[in-house]
């Protein structure tokens, strides 16, 4: 039987959570360098556009989003699910999966080209010019770097919010070390969708960027290895959920964290989106749609406002709204002791969904 093949890279932010979850379901797959070559020949042919991770299934299915891989197998092996059956920690999961690849981009991409530039730029070189060698190759990955460059501002991580990112990133490593050495996932012994989500910026950037690794290992020393734990499984699709839907005390201020920090721009972006569509009826949605403010240890400034997100938001709004009765109340309860009230009587006026790789009005 073919395998799986997954096509990315160990610099991808979103490999690295794919990556993680196939070998904790224990998929059978190769993973393929996305070379300028792949791009071309297989990646924009198959789905339109160069973005990685992609993969390919035995039958020729092309999936890129991570959060549709993660779906595609849990339908298929519902065994040793990643999705909690309890509802504050399946709703906690969805939340943090939203914060991992929505928000911690901030720091990742600071990090990165802040403290690791040159080892970006040889990386990139690695996968745009593998037939090059030494300077050239270095010259080859600092011209392809341009575009990813080139985002890291409106994405926030400007250098006037480099010390409140770093105050931030640093206190969430402080917070998430407290946790991983009481629990090596975050809600039991087994890895969720919030996991997978952390994972991709908390390896790819913000572990094996050497500037960055450095300070994961010696300031959270738990947290670095909660990510070699994900990157390779010591118990493949084992473990458990803590018992009685239990969210442990020290995963709430991460919780707090992120509905202080990123909580205001989804509200921001679910009015934003919704005003846009209605300005420009009948018209495809962009990649971003504008600018948001965003605040961070106290600083303020601009970012791009991004409709995927609200898709990604979307899973825990979908999920609360079908809750009823006690498990409804006890999601309340741990909303308002996080700071996250907002999101119970949340309204999403201009609802999206994925369709042939593309967001589309739902």
């Amino acid at each position: 039987m073919a395998k799986y093949i997954l096509y990315g890279g160990q610099l991808s932010y979103f490999t690295g959570k794919a990556r993680a979850y196939l070998n904790w379901k224990g998929v059978d797959y190769e993973e393929r360098l996305a070379t300028r070559d792949i791009y071309a020949s297989t990646i924009i042919p198959r789905i339109g556009y160069p973005m990685i991770p992609l993969l390919i299934t035995p039958d020729d299915e092309a999936i890129q989003d991570t959060t549709e891989i993660i779906d595609y197998f849990e339908a298929r092996e519902p065994a040793s699910s990643v999705i909690p059956t309890g509802a504050k920690q399946r709703l906690a999961a969805h939340l943090l999966e939203l914060f991992g690849d929505e928000w911690l981009v901030i720091p990742a991409m600071h990090y990165r080209w802040a403290h690791n530039r040159d080892f970006a730029y040889s990386e990139f070189g690695k996968i745009t010019a593998p037939e090059l060698v030494g300077d050239a190759q270095f010259e080859a990955g600092k011209k392809a770097a341009e575009k990813f460059q080139g985002v890291v501002a409106v994405l926030g991580a400007t250098p006037e919010m480099a010390p409140a990112i770093e105050e931030s990133y640093e206190a969430l490593l402080d917070e998430l070390n407290a946790h991983f050495s009481v629990h090596p996932y975050l809600f039991g012994s087994r890895p969720s969708i919030g996991d997978f989500g952390l994972v991709g910026p908390l390896y790819a950037h913000l572990y094996r960027d050497p500037a960055s690794g450095d300070l994961m290992k010696s300031r959270a020393p738990e947290v670095a290895k909660w990510v070699e734990r994900m990157q390779s499984p010591p118990e493949p699709k084992g473990g458990a959920f803590l018992a009685n839907d239990e969210i442990p005390e020290t995963l709430l201020p991460v919780l707090r964290r992120m509905m202080r920090e990123q909580g205001p721009c989804l509200v921001n972006l679910v009015e934003q989106l919704s005003a846009w569509k209605q300005a420009n009826p009948g018209t495809d949605i962009p990649r971003m749609i504008g600018m948001q403010p965003f605040t961070v240890e106290g600083k303020t400034a601009q970012r791009i406002v991004l409709p995927y997100t609200q898709w990604m938001l979307q899973h825990a709004t979908d999920y609360f709204a079908s809750l009823e009765g006690d498990a409804r109340d006890a999601v309340v309860g741990l909303l308002e002791s996080i700071g996250g009230e907002w999101l119970t009587d949340l309204d999403i006026p201009a609802p999206v969904k994925r369709e042939n790789h593309k967001l589309v009005w739902a």
